[in-house]
């Protein structure tokens, strides 16, 4: 069957499952039948992909034990499918859920249990590494850490309670103020960080398109240079500050070179709804009032 038939049959089951009710439900789900085996079926890999890329992957749903990357005999080269086992059988059914089906280097992988893994045979011609990954597997070895003796222990105890001398009676007040301040401190630092980090993502993008976008460039002159020191106290040179705008009171008439359609069209709807206000009123529905014309003022007395 096609794999990506079977990465749609799968995804039906699992939807199937949420309609009636089981998703949750291990006793009555699909995933159920899998419950011996802590392998999952990893097919439809990019060939560039190794089992370190493969583990970084599928480490998201629970720790890898083991991992066996199919590759060429001759050439060494991925055949593009793995089996990977995880430490907890639940794990499978997470990374069966959530990966199948999902586009991973350009392509799409199918994930599925296996009910028997088989081991790959011995084969004494492989390389040291690829033994020692089939006889250890590939999870992290516990550390193990010695105990220090109870005398030990209890010297270090002491020392320590010795460099902790009694400070005395301190005043509560003093306390506070010093904690106020290192908020502070604390504060102005991480906003320090912030503005570093700012600067550092728009010298990066300068660097990269120095005829880039006029609207970062400002943004960095912003923060590297003072508005003061750059422009002075000129208030036409306020580049970027919200002002307070007010509001007109009139109906101002568009610009019909730059408007819009629709603004156009909503100038003429409110034009049409004043001249029916004025006309209830009594009112001339004239745009402007009685023309007045100019006489100059020696035709004035005549």
């Amino acid at each position: 069957m096609n794999p990506i038939t079977n990465i749609k049959n799968q995804n039906r089951m699992n939807e199937r499952e949420l309609n009636l009710g089981y998703s949750g439900d291990l006793k009555k789900s699909w995933h159920q039948t899998y419950k011996d085996s802590a392998w999952v079926y990893i097919g439809g890999l990019s060939y560039a992909l190794s089992e370190g890329d493969v583990i970084a992957v599928f480490s998201q749903y629970g720790e890898v034990m083991n991992i066996n990357l199919i590759r060429d005999k001759d050439t060494g080269k991925s055949k593009g499918f793995a089996f990977l086992c995880y430490k907890d059988q639940r794990s499978t059914v997470l990374a069966v859920d959530n990966f199948n089906g999902i586009t991973l280097h350009k392509r799409m992988i199918r994930v599925d249990h296996v009910e028997e893994y088989k081991v790959p045979k011995y084969k004494e011609d492989a390389d040291d590494e690829t033994k020692r990954l089939w006889e250890e597997g590939c999870a992290p070895k516990p550390i193990m850490r010695e105990a220090e003796p109870m005398e030990v222990q209890e010297r270090r105890i002491k020392k320590a309670k010795e460099v902790l001398l009694d400070i005395g009676d301190v005043d509560e007040e003093l306390l506070k103020k010093i904690k106020k301040d290192k908020k502070k401190a604390k504060k102005e630092k991480r906003r320090e960080k912030k503005r570093e980090k700012k600067l550092k993502k728009l010298e990066k993008k300068a660097a990269r398109d120095p005829d880039g976008d006029w609207k970062n460039k400002a943004k960095l002159i912003d923060n590297v240079v003072a508005e003061d020191d750059l422009y002075g106290e000129n208030k036409h040179f306020d580049f970027g500050k919200k002002k307070e705008v007010e509001e007109v009171k009139h109906n101002p008439r568009p610009d019909f070179e730059k408007a819009d359609w629709r603004d156009i069209e909503i100038w003429k709807v409110i034009r049409e709804r004043e001249k029916a206000e004025k006309a209830a009123r009594g009112e001339t529905t004239e745009a402007w009032g009685t023309e007045d014309h100019y006489v100059s003022k020696r035709y004035q007395g005549r």
